[in-house]
């Protein structure tokens, strides 16, 4: 697929029109904080801030960290009114800090810029204005470790519930490894979102309906809840789950010593490289035996959005559209092994690995979804229905229907 050619936006005569008088393009530098510059290759990010430079003017300082590493600090910025004049944002944290006013209303910014909102492929809102744009989204498929089922005399990667239920009992009987992990460590609780939800969404359950908590009486929710716990119980799941982080699962994969794993296809590049012998397959998140509707397949994005205390928004708003401009953004998915956030994006995947395709096949026969995504207090609705999903895998809670609606009661507090 070729990639579309399309006209350099951000001339420099138009940054300095976009500046206004009291301050000249080449004087203006913006502060870029991100995880992305350590995920892509070495250098990408730069290049691609330095055609916006050459094209504008503007220069581009690069504050580039591991995830972990840049969550504090923006969040400790977002707090203090210190934080960079553009930030990568994940969209568990865009709810907050729109409440705080750290961040800027991006609707306003376009708005006054004349941007064409209409070719972005999704933006999370809060109150009905944007505060975030994804630039470029992952998905979450299963990853298979097709040693492991050989081994086990597992013939074919499973499709429905019953069917995994029955591989990874032949894992357990037949091999040394672990069939599958859910980290739920509280301190990083995101495995609620990707290696729990996903079997909701995956045959079309949700959480919510029409923005609200929807946990008491929902039928597959409660299915879900039984199908982790069971998953503990029949000791298909890698040890120490209410401790283990999602990097830990990986790298229990990376080693070989678990046969399938929910995880994004950012990892795909660096499982290849960390361990070249491992040979692992994609699949779509098994469904529910009666389940014939279309997948909902888990999504995470780097989001990206403009600091309440930058100085020079209307340059802040000339650089993400830069990103989001279709040779930019098809050029960013490219480089990041991810789908572009740009509906007229073009990338060229020809280059990319068979198992990246095949995730992409997966992704167009389903539909995105992250109910967590732009949710108030993200991170603390998936901690605390990690607590209470951990009490009734110890035997605390009675009922699927019982953990259930003690998550909704604290959900509900974060709705209202």
């Amino acid at each position: 697929m070729k990639m579309r050619k399309v006209a350099t936006i951000g001339a420099a005569a138009l940054a300095m029109c976009l500046l206004g008088s009291t301050a000249m393009a080449e004087d203006v530098t913006l502060e870029f904080q991100q995880w992305w510059g350590v995920e892509l290759p070495d250098g990408a990010l730069q290049e691609i801030c330095d055609g916006f430079t050459a094209d504008t003017g503007i220069k581009i300082d690069l504050l580039s960290n591991p995830y972990a590493d840049t969550k504090t600090q923006i969040a400790a910025g977002a707090a203090a009114g210190t934080m960079a004049d553009v930030v990568g944002l994940d969209g568990s944290w865009v709810y907050d800090f729109a409440k705080q006013g750290s961040i800027a209303n991006l609707t306003e910014l376009m708005d006054a810029s004349g941007y064409d909102a209409s070719q972005l492929s999704d933006q999370i809102k809060v109150d009905g204005n944007t505060y975030m744009i994804p630039v470029v989204n992952f998905a979450y498929p299963l990853y298979v470790n097709t040693d492991i089922l050989a081994e086990a005399g597992v013939e074919e990667i499973p499709t429905t519930w019953t069917e995994f239920f029955d591989a990874l009992e032949k894992i357990k009987t037949n091999t040394d490894a672990m069939g599958f992990a859910v980290p739920l460590s509280s301190e990083a609780p995101n495995g609620i979102q990707n290696q729990v939800s996903t079997w909701l969404w995956a045959s079309g359950g949700a959480w919510l309906e029409d923005g609200k908590p929807n946990m008491v009486g929902n039928e597959k929710a409660e299915k879900v809840v039984d199908f982790i716990k069971d998953l503990a119980t029949n000791g298909y799941i890698s040890d120490g789950a209410a401790a283990m982080k999602e990097q830990d699962m990986v790298n229990e994969f990376e080693n070989g010593r678990l046969a399938f794993m929910v995880d994004g296809i950012s990892h795909l590049t660096t499982i290849k490289n960390e361990s070249p012998d491992l040979n692992f397959d994609y699949a779509p998140m098994p469904v529910m035996d009666d389940y014939d509707g279309q997948r909902g397949m888990d999504v995470a994005n780097w989001g990206i959005g403009i600091a309440e205390n930058c100085e020079n928004k209307e340059a802040a708003i000339q650089f993400v559209e830069y990103l989001m401009s279709p040779e930019v953004n098809a050029k960013l998915a490219q480089l990041a092994n991810a789908f572009p956030g740009n509906s007229k994006a073009e990338p060229d995947y020809s280059a990319n690995d068979p198992l990246f395709l095949k995730a992409f096949d997966i992704f167009q026969t389903g539909y995105a979804i992250n109910e967590f995504t732009g949710a108030p207090t993200s991170e603390d609705l998936m901690r605390s229905f990690n607590e209470q999903l951990v009490l009734y895998i110890d035997g605390d809670t009675e009922t699927a229907a019982d953990m259930l609606a003690a998550t909704q009661e604290q959900w509900e507090a974060a709705f209202n």
